[in-house]
């Protein structure tokens, strides 16, 4: 069967609140044909997004109106491999499973692309095995930060890799790892690797669009506009992650894609 995932918007919920909605699916969900998996619980922002394999997404709206009648805002089709890669789980954590306490975890997710620069001539003028060398060499260092920050790889771009984290925080300080490592590599090695990286926070289902699909768009976008060897932030980001890092305005851009200009902030990933 197709797997979905749902937004609820639920003003004064708590998270013992959504548990008990979230038993009361379970209860139900055979009746209906489908199969509730797990949810993910936002306190700030009183929002929670369910995981559900069924047949077609009426199905899903039947269940939880007959369950608790609280019927989600917004509701699209996932694949399976994108929710594990962005969000860590595709069923109830065993420490919830184990203790029966309510889940409490956002589904939000700081989402980042890195880019290596003039991939295409790079291959040019080194010839293919020196070209693998060094994408080799980024692979290394991306892999070993997202490893020490808790991060996820998504997918593996040819020329990046898109990399998902839940800690905002963590999420920056593995990107200016990542800058202070392939600087450390250019230092020792003939060749040269360049890389750009951009990131941006935000939820996994909005406005029928794509698992992230706003999120992961916005954040490629910031990763192209972004400077050589720079990493560049989206201001939603730059507000999660608060006076830890030391960063400077860009203004606001327009990027592709997007109407209005977005502000940005490069991260001195030096200090």
């Amino acid at each position: 069967m197709p797997l979905f995932m749902d937004r609820h918007d639920l003003e004064g919920a708590t998270a013992l609140g959504v548990g008990h909605a979230h038993a009361q699916d379970l209860a139900i969900q055979g009746k209906h044909g489908v199969v509730f998996h797990t949810y993910w619980f936002d306190a700030k922002a009183r929002t929670a997004c369910c995981l559900i394999e069924a047949p077609d997404a009426e199905s899903v709206i039947k269940a939880h109106s007959e369950s608790h009648g609280l019927t989600p805002a917004e509701i699209i089709q996932v694949d399976a491999a994108l929710v594990e890669g962005f969000l860590g789980r595709l069923s109830d954590p065993q420490s919830v499973v184990h203790s029966s306490k309510p889940i409490d975890e956002p589904a939000v997710r700081v989402v980042m692309f890195t880019d290596i620069v003039g991939s295409t001539d790079m291959t040019a003028d080194l010839g293919d095995d020196h070209a693998l060398r060094l994408v080799r060499a980024h692979d290394g260092v991306v892999r070993w930060s997202l490893s020490a920050a808790g991060g996820r790889e998504v997918k593996h771009l040819g020329d990046g890799m898109m990399a998902s984290f839940a800690d905002p925080a963590a999420a920056v300080r593995s990107a200016c790892e990542i800058q202070r490592r392939i600087a450390g590599f250019n230092k020792d090695n003939a060749e040269s690797l360049f890389v750009r990286i951009g990131l941006h926070l935000g939820e996994p289902v909005r406005e029928n669009n794509d698992l992230f699909g706003a999120t992961v768009q916005l954040a490629a976008r910031i990763c192209n506009d972004a400077a050589v060897d720079a990493v560049v932030i989206s201001a939603e980001l730059k507000e999660a992650i608060g006076d830890a890092f030391v960063v400077v305005s860009l203004g606001r851009r327009m990027l592709k894609g997007f109407k209005a200009p977005v502000r940005l902030f490069a991260v001195d990933w030096l200090v």
